[in-house]
């Protein structure tokens, strides 16, 4: 029997047509992944789920007892008292599952049908488990035990809840839920405050759970490793497809395929028909056959090819080339009161790194963006930028400091006032902003439109060293994925801060792991960093290492090692890569120094070669022109080689 079945379910917001007299049911223990463009009607979707909202029209009927818990992307507040007395709260207690095993009891004799004493009779079995052992289900060592997999120190268990932060906030409700283990669990984007040890942990409860799940997440990995099912909201409506977001993907590009060519065949038919009734209409002897014809067309449904969702789409403009150390760390120290961040830490940014910034939260990561960007004074040591670098830097604290009066196109267009208007309006429509939308003031925009915002700025003012912090939050899935395309595609230095293991894949070159004052750097990108911690036989984390319900590594015994013999043997893996690396390295810095001297010499020639009383005197251009492409041939072959060592070094470091 179904958990949930919602029956010609509609909903509209003014003229705005969210959910048009859907139906759909969901399973006991099904994984289903609930997609669609920002807007669409997802979080308004779980909320009819949830019972916080009625639907305008239609119904939805859940399975007698069944418990839903729903995480929304904001909470306000939290039930009262320590951390684990709030998550415990959001449990029933003892007296309260006997009281309505008393009522199923009661229920049950007064059931006149079969099926519903079956249903009866299941829930009362369980409810009678759940009594039984309900300490180990639901007492203080479980709740602990969850909290810790979160992220959550030992420290922090009798805190107040009051004085949590919003994303501490959110990880104590989603705890609440885990602990409460409800058969039917709601979870709009349950990752956004999540750094990647707790995501790691969560994602494997979330595997092991036996509770049906519908999921918002703009996680393209997690989407696919946690779903069996799609529900998308689509321009006909809401759609329901088998398998992963992958599948889902391959499933509507081969129904457009098919409806595309059905389409044209029915227009390709549709002209002949009407060639052979306007060439024999006046023919009698062809009268019946024409309007034979001229019936079959009135009674045709026409296919109509499906139209196109808006999504983000732009790519960044070429930039200029910076010198080869990008940004240098020279022994950096920052700390706030008791607590250090950075102990003389030092590390470079060579030119074309994608590094991806990663830890627990409060590690330092934003605030390694932070004195980065200058916005977080030093309290030593020195950060430089290098050669000809410039750069920009997207923040979720960023979109707090848009103009709110100012509209989307003023916004825009004050960071370049000397570009015309049609240009600010190019960029602002890749990012869907057309029309009338570039006049709405930043005070009416959503979470997600001030990002695209904020992601708009990044167009207009082009730079080679981008540092961006959370940059998928409040975007959708698809808006994710073009952000990853266009990001593949920029040609400067990326630092960044993420907790979405998919676009630190696709993107990353290195991983700085932030702890302890200091930075494990890798090469590679997450799941590689992941793999060799895993060799190393140590959990991810020392806090999902706690938990009874951890993911587990293998050779757990080697955890048990001294931090003294970890750094000493990481650091002799690491003099190892590097022995084998070196050599390719210093190659390529000496054809880099060979290049940059070629292409100054290059840019001197240009001036000369362009002054047309040059061409005047033989002698004279003779042999500029002979040097020039001389310098451009010899830049050629030196590119050429420059790329084959960096495919090997790539090659190398996977």
């Amino acid at each position: 029997m179904s958990l949930v079945t919602a029956a010609e379910v509609s909903l509209n917001f003014g003229k705005r047509v969210i959910l048009d007299a859907e139906s759909f049911a969901i399973q006991p223990g099904e994984k289903v992944g609930l997609i669609g463009p920002n807007g669409s009607g997802k979080s308004t979707l779980l909320r009819i789920l949830s019972k916080e909202r009625e639907p305008d029209g239609g119904d939805v009927h859940f399975a007698r007892g069944v418990r839903v818990g729903y995480l929304p992307q904001d909470i306000l507040e939290l039930p009262p008292g320590t951390l684990v007395e709030s998550v415990r709260s959001q449990v029933p207690g003892a007296d309260q599952l006997s009281t309505e095993i008393d009522e199923i009891e009661h229920a049950l004799t007064l059931a006149t049908d079969d099926e519903t004493r079956i249903e009866l009779a299941e829930r009362l079995a369980d409810l009678h488990h759940q009594l039984a052992d309900f300490e180990q289900r639901y007492g203080k060592h479980r709740a602990e035990s969850i909290l810790s997999g979160l992220g959550f120190s030992r420290a922090a268990f009798e805190q107040d809840v009051a004085e949590l932060s919003g994303g501490w906030k959110m990880r104590a409700a989603l705890a609440g839920l885990l602990l409460l283990e409800p058969e039917l669990l709601l979870l709009d984007e349950p990752t956004n405050h999540l750094d990647i040890p707790s995501l790691a942990w969560f994602d494997q409860f979330l595997l092991r759970s036996k509770a049906a799940v519908v999921l918002v997440s703009h996680d393209r990995d997690f989407l696919n490793r946690q779903i069996e099912r799609v529900l998308s909201f689509e321009p006909e409506g809401l759609r329901s497809y088998p398998g992963d977001y992958e599948s889902y993907r391959r499933q509507r590009a081969e129904e457009e395929l098919n409806l595309e060519i059905r389409a044209k065949r029915q227009a390709a038919e549709r002209a002949q028909t009407e060639k052979f009734i306007e060439r024999f209409r006046a023919t009698a002897s062809k009268a019946r056959q024409v309007q034979s014809r001229v019936k079959q067309l009135e009674k045709r449904e026409d296919i109509v090819v499906r139209e196109e969702r808006a999504t983000v789409r732009f790519h960044f403009p070429e930039v200029q080339r910076s010198g080869r150390d990008v940004v240098k760390l020279e022994g950096i120290e920052k700390r706030y009161g008791e607590k250090v961040i950075y102990r003389h830490l030092s590390r470079t940014v060579t030119r074309g790194e994608r590094i991806a910034i990663i830890g627990v939260n409060g590690a330092g990561k934003t605030t390694l963006l932070k004195l980065i960007a200058g916005e977080t004074e030093l309290d030593a040591g020195k950060v430089e930028l290098g050669h000809n670098v410039t750069f920009s830097y997207y923040a979720q604290h960023h979109t707090e400091k848009l103009n709110r009066e100012n509209t989307i196109l003023d916004e825009i267009w004050s960071l370049v006032p000397d570009k015309p208007q049609s240009f600010v309006r190019g960029v602002l429509g890749s990012f869907l902003f057309s029309g009338d939308d570039v006049e709405k003031k930043i005070a009416v925009l959503s979470g997600g439109e001030r990002a695209r915002v904020a992601l708009a700025r990044l167009l207009v003012t082009p730079s080679n060293l981008i540092l961006m912090d959370e940059p998928t939050n409040h975007l959708d899935l698809d808006s994710s994925e073009r952000l990853v395309e266009a990001l593949k595609g920029y040609g400067g230095t990326l630092l960044f801060v993420s907790h979405n293991r998919s676009f630190i894949n696709q993107l990353a070159t290195r991983v700085w792991d932030v702890r302890d004052g200091d930075i494990e750097d890798w090469p590679g990108n997450l799941d590689a960093y992941m793999h060799h911690l895993a060799e190393l036989g140590r959990q991810f984390t020392e806090t999902a290492s706690k938990s009874a319900a951890a993911v587990p590594v293998q050779n757990q015994s080697r955890s048990q090692e001294g931090d003294r013999e970890r750094r000493r043997r990481e650091a002799q893996e690491r003099d190892q890569r590097a022995q084998v690396l070196r050599p390719l390295k210093q190659e390529i810095e000496k054809l880099e120094k060979r290049i940059a001297d070629l292409e100054a010499e290059k840019m001197t020639l240009e001036p000369q070669l362009a002054d047309p009383d040059l061409y005047n005197d033989f002698a004279r251009s003779r042999p500029l022109m002979a040097r020039f492409s001389e310098v451009q041939e010899k830049l050629e072959e030196l590119l050429g080689r420059w790329e084959h060592l960096q495919q090997d070094l790539a090659e190398k470091l996977k």
